[in-house]
C-alpha cells in the first residue's frame, strides 16, 4: 500500500500526499483543456451562426463554472477524505444520493468523459495518419437511429487501445504522474498562447459570400435562447473536469486550503485561455466557414492550416494528442478513484476496492472503468456522449450549490464561501433551466442520461442488501 510520513488512511488503504498546489491547479488546468478547446466551436457555431453570441455562450459558462468552483471550494473544506464529490454528498444527503452520483459517474459522467476524450485523440490521430476503417461496410446499422457501433471503426477501435494502453500505465503505479501532468498541461498552455497570438494577428480576409449566404438563419426569440443554451453545453463541457481534482483530496498537501485554490486556480486559467482562443479562430475563419466543418475535422487544425500552412495542421495536431492524451489520463486516475471508495463503503461491487499487491493501485476499479468506457466508446458519437454528460452533471451540480447551503446553515462550513449565499442559488437556478432546455431540446440524449442516473437504484438496493 501507498504511504509516507505524511500517509493519509481511507479505510484499508492509504495514501501519499505527494501534490502540492500548483500541480494540483495544473491537474484541474490540464484535465479542462483536453478537446473542447479546439473542436466546440464548430457546433456552436451551427447552432448560433454569430460570434458574438458565441463568445457570450462562452463567457456565461465560464461564469458559472467559476461559480460552481467558488461552491466547491466551501464544499472541499468538509473532509480531507478521497472521493470528492461523492464524499460531499454522503455527508449532505447520505449513503442514497451519494451512490446515485457515484454510480452516475460510472454509467456516464466518468466513463462518457474518457470515451469522448479517447475518441477526440483518435480522431486527433488521425489527422496525421489516416486510419482504415475495417467495417466501413457496417456503418449504417445502427440502434434507435441513433447508435451506430461501427461508424469512423477505425478512430474508435484507436480510441479502445489508448482507454487500454493508459489503464495498464495506471495500474503499474503513477509515480511520476504529477511531474507528467505538470510538463504535458505547461505544454498545452504554451501552445494555445502561440494558437492565440496567431489569430490575434492574423491579416487574411474572411469568406464574406458564405458567411451572408446564412446571415438570415440567425435564432431570434425564444430559438435564440434556446440554441443560446445549446450552444452551452458544448462550452460546459469544454469547462467539465474542474472538480476532479477533489477525487484525489487524499494524495494533496494541506487538502482544506489547496483543494479550493487549485480548483479556483485551474478554472481561471481555462477560462481565459478558451475565451481567447475562440476569439482568435473567429478571426482567422468565417462562423459560415467554421459551421461548415465535416465531424471528423478539428476546427484548431484548420485555423492552424490558414495561419501556417500544411506545417501549422500537423503542429496542431500533435497539440491536440498531447492534450487529449494528457486529459484523457487524468481522467482514468482520477474517476476509478471514486469506485473505489465507494467499494470501500460497500455501495459498489465489492472487487473494486482491491489494491494490487505490487503496484499498490485501484486495478480492479479501474478495469471496470476501461470496460465500460469502451462500450459507450464504441456506441456513441462524441457529441452524444459529451452531452449526456453534462445534463447528468449539472443536475448533480445543482445538488452541490444546495447542499452548501445546507452546509452553512447548519454552521457544518464555517469558512467564508465566496458569493454566498448569492452565488449558490444562481447556479441552481441555471442548472434547472439547463436541465428542462435539455430534456426538451435533446428528449432522447435526456432519456437516456435519466435512464442511466436511475438505474441504479435497484444496485443500491442490492449493495446495501448484501452488506
Amino acid at each position: 500500500m501507498e504511504e509516507n510520513q505524511t500517509g493519509h488512511e481511507t479505510g484499508k488503504s492509504h495514501f501519499i500526499r505527494a501534490l502540492n498546489l500548483p500541480t494540483g491547479i495544473l491537474l484541474v488546468a490540464g484535465i479542462m483543456i483536453g478537446s473542447g478547446a479546439f473542436k466546440k466551436i464548430v457546433p456552436m457555431a451551427q447552432t448560433l451562426h454569430s460570434g458574438e453570441y458565441i463568445l457570450l455562450a462562452w463567457i456565461i459558462a465560464g461564469v458559472i463554472t467559476m461559480f460552481g468552483a467558488f461552491t466547491y471550494a466551501g464544499l472541499a473544506t468538509m473532509t480531507t477524505e478521497t472521493g470528492g464529490v461523492y464524499e460531499y454528498f454522503r455527508l449532505i444527503y447520505g449513503d442514497f444520493i451519494a451512490f446515485i452520483f457515484g454510480w452516475s459517474a460510472f454509467t456516464i459522467i466518468g466513463s462518457g468523459a474518457i470515451a469522448a476524450l479517447s475518441f477526440v485523440f483518435a480522431q486527433s490521430f488521425n489527422t496525421l495518419v489516416h486510419l482504415p476503417d475495417p467495417f466501413s461496410s457496417l456503418k449504417d446499422i445502427g440502434i434507435g437511429h441513433s447508435v451506430f457501433p461501427f461508424a469512423d471503426s477505425g478512430i474508435k477501435l484507436l480510441g479502445v487501445l489508448a482507454v487500454i494502453l493508459l489503464t495498464w500505465f495506471n495500474i503499474r503505479g503513477i509515480k511520476n504522474g504529477g511531474a507528467l501532468n505538470n510538463i504535458v498541461t505547461s505544454a498545452k498552455i504554451l501552445g494555445i498562447v502561440l494558437l492565440i497570438i496567431g489569430g490575434l494577428f492574423f491579416t487574411g480576409r474572411p469568406v464574406l459570400n458564405i458567411e451572408t449566404k446564412i446571415a438570415s438563419d440567425y435564432p431570434q426569440g425564444l430559438s435564440l435562447l434556446s440554441a443560446l443554451f445549446g450552444a452551452m453545453l458544448s462550452a460546459l463541457w469544454a469547462y467539465d473536469g474542474w472538480a476532479n481534482v477533489t477525487y484525489v483530496t487524499g494524495e494533496i498537501k494541506n487538502p482544506q486550503r489547496n483543494v479550493p485554490l487549485a480548483i479556483i486556480g485551474g478554472v481561471g486559467i481555462a477560462m481565459t485561455l478558451y475565451i481567447l482562443l475562440n476569439y482568435a479562430y473567429m478571426q482567422v475563419m468565417p462562423i459560415a466557414q467554421l459551421a461548415q466543418l465535416g465531424p471528423n475535422r478539428i476546427a484548431a487544425a484548420e485555423v492552424a492550416g490558414v495561419l501556417m500552412g500544411k506545417s501549422g495542421s500537423v503542429i496542431i495536431a500533435l497539440l491536440i494528442i498531447i492534450c487529449t492524451f494528457g486529459a484523457l489520463n487524468g481522467c482514468i486516475i482520477s474517476y476509478p478513484r471514486i469506485y473505489f471508495r465507494m467499494a470501500q463503503e460497500k455501495v459498489f461491487f465489492s472487487k473494486a476496492g482491491a489494491i494490487h499487491p505490487a503496484f499498490c493501485t485501484p486495478h480492479v476499479a479501474l478495469i471496470y472503468s476501461a470496460i465500460w468506457s469502451c462500450i459507450l466508446l464504441v456506441s456513441g458519437t462524441f457529441d452524444q456522449i459529451t452531452n449526456l454528460i453534462i445534463f447528468a452533471s449539472f443536475a448533480f451540480f445543482a445538488l452541490g450549490a444546495y447542499g452548501v447551503v445546507r452546509m452553512k446553515m447548519k454552521n457544518v462550513i464555517k469558512s467564508t464561501v465566496i458569493g454566498y449565499p448569492v452565488i449558490p442559488f444562481i447556479i441552481i437556478l441555471f442548472c434547472i433551466v439547463l436541465v428542462i432546455n435539455t430534456i426538451i431540446t435533446q428528449p432522447e440524449a435526456s432519456a437516456i442520461g435519466l435512464f442511466l442516473i436511475l438505474s441504479g437504484t435497484p444496485f443500491y438496493f442490492y449493495f446495501k442488501q448484501k452488506s
